[in-house]
């Protein structure tokens, strides 16, 4: 009969672990929240009477920040600004969080889903509080077109990694003994 130490043995690839450890990889989102709401209507009531359509801009912004050894909190901001011919319609600035939680992951692995895959979760609940936030402002619901967070992150990566090669391409002296 194999003892229990076996039996986590086997489970922990050859690592012994204490009883009741958990080594295996896990992430998922604990809790979210609306972080901060802001929603202005600086002309209301003439901007209902404006004909134009608003020119609408929309801009994200993603932060992690490590609450303990197994728990990040993400944010994923959104500023939406419309904008016609005789001023603002309006401005929806949310930062929407959630908590995350990792376990067992690499280094690399969680930064990628705290900056990709997180964000992309969140999305959904951001994108219906945008929407209702517009409509409860006076205007039709907003629609945010979907995102690829996973893609911008790639490209983020990619951005820092030539950024890094230009800065250290061949300016810095050999280094040793001659």
């Amino acid at each position: 009969m194999a003892d229990e130490n076996d039996v986590l043995t086997d489970l922990n690839q050859g690592e012994a672990a204490p009883n009741g450890a958990d080594r295996q990889p896990s992430a998922g989102i604990i809790s979210q929240y609306v972080k901060d709401l802001s929603v202005e209507n600086p002309n209301a009531p003439s901007c209902y009477q404006w004909q134009d359509n608003p020119q609408v801009d929309v801009q994200f912004n993603i932060a992690a920040n490590q609450v303990n050894e197994e728990v990040h909190e993400v944010e994923l901001k959104v500023n939406v600004t419309a904008k016609g011919e005789k001023g603002q319609f309006y401005l929806v600035e949310l930062a929407y969080a959630g908590l995350i939680g990792l376990r067992n992951i690499p280094e690399e692995q969680a930064h990628a889903f705290l900056f990709a895959e997180a964000p992309r979760l969140l999305f959904p609940f951001l994108r219906r509080i945008v929407a209702e936030a517009v409509q409860d402002a006076g205007f039709p619901a907003l629609q945010l077109d979907p995102v690829d967070f996973n893609g911008l992150y790639v490209q983020q990566l990619q951005a820092k990694r030539q950024q890094e090669a230009a800065a250290g391409g061949g300016d810095t002296p050999p280094t040793g003994q001659a």
